[in-house]
């Protein structure tokens, strides 16, 4: 199993940092306008994508961030706050 060290944690907060590779900051723009404005994610974004994974690792990726966008979601309406855990 990978391991995240905390400095690549704290990078997925800035999309442009250098500890991110340009396949991993495609997939941050996509979920954070994913999660935004879905409308956002143009064509243009759609190509970045593609230059980075393949048509299955995309679907990997939206079914990925729909289900915890969704889970967010559904923890806000609800009112369980995961922190209290």
């Amino acid at each position: 199993m990978a391991r995240l060290e905390p400095l690549s944690i704290d990078a997925v907060d800035d999309e442009t940092s250098d500890l991110l590779s340009p396949r991993e900051r495609a997939a941050i723009r996509f979920a954070e306008k994913l999660a935004v404005d879905h409308h956002k994610v143009d064509d243009a974004l759609w190509s970045e994508l593609r230059a980075h994974f393949s048509e299955a690792e995309i679907v990997e990726l939206v079914a990925h961030a729909t289900l915890y966008i969704g889970f967010g979601r559904f923890n806000e309406i609800v009112g369980v706050d995961p922190a209290s855990r």
